[in-house]
């Protein structure tokens, strides 16, 4: 059963580091004629195109899409894709470690994508699956009602819940496959991080940084 929802909400968000050489850029939405980039560890950043933030530079806005470019590279963004790592070699999906830094209130934070959709994940340790808002389950496409029901517990009390199988949930360069998750009948901030992930890795804290390496 997932955990209850926690009441506060962190602000920033932090990104899972990915190969050596290369940034971590997400697309977040377009304000106007600029384009809303979350680029590693850093807060949304609009840019208009011919501007640069942390060596990421928008060639072009066109629609829900921009064009960016970092070290010579350049690379087409979707406004909800999953993040996507830019310059140098490019991260596959074969990674073996994901770090996550605290965010201001101490939570983990850290954007990533299921089914090839993007998120925000809030690591959970006290829940035992990945546990989904049914706002965010409609956006993924994920067909729910076709998993199989039952109640969950948030902080606003008992709601209806669904359980069903991911295809695919990736943090960074790291892709895991078949993962249970359960979807919640209540609106959520983000996506719970639970343990039908998390015990795939070996996590241990350094600092203000969480770490987990797959078990193989």
């Amino acid at each position: 059963m997932p955990g209850a929802l926690p009441r506060r909400i962190a602000a920033l968000l932090a990104l899972a580091a990915c190969a050596a050489g290369a940034q971590t850029v997400t697309l977040q939405g377009m304000l106007g004629s600029k384009a809303l980039l979350i680029v590693e560890g850093a807060p949304p950043r609009s840019l208009a195109a011919g501007e640069s933030f942390k060596g990421v530079k928008v060639l072009a806005i066109l629609g829900d899409q921009a064009v960016v470019e970092v070290g010579g590279k350049r690379q087409t963004l979707r406004v909800g894709d999953a993040p996507a790592s830019v310059g140098g070699g490019g991260a596959g999906s074969n990674g073996t470690r994901i770090s996550i830094s605290a965010s201001s209130g101490g939570h983990f934070m850290t954007q990533g994508a299921i089914n090839g959709r993007a998120v925000q994940f809030m690591v959970d340790t006290g829940a035992t699956s990945v546990a989904i808002g049914l706002r965010d389950a409609e956006r993924l496409g994920i067909d729910y009602r076709k998993g199989v029901p039952g109640t969950g517990s948030t902080a606003n009390g008992t709601v209806p819940m669904w359980r069903v199988k991911l295809a695919s949930v990736r943090v960074g360069d790291v892709e895991v496959h078949e993962v249970d998750a359960a979807v919640l009948g209540a609106s959520m901030p983000f996506v719970l991080l639970g343990n039908s992930f998390l015990t795939r890795f070996q996590m241990k804290r350094e600092n203000d940084m969480l770490v987990l390496e797959r078990r193989y």
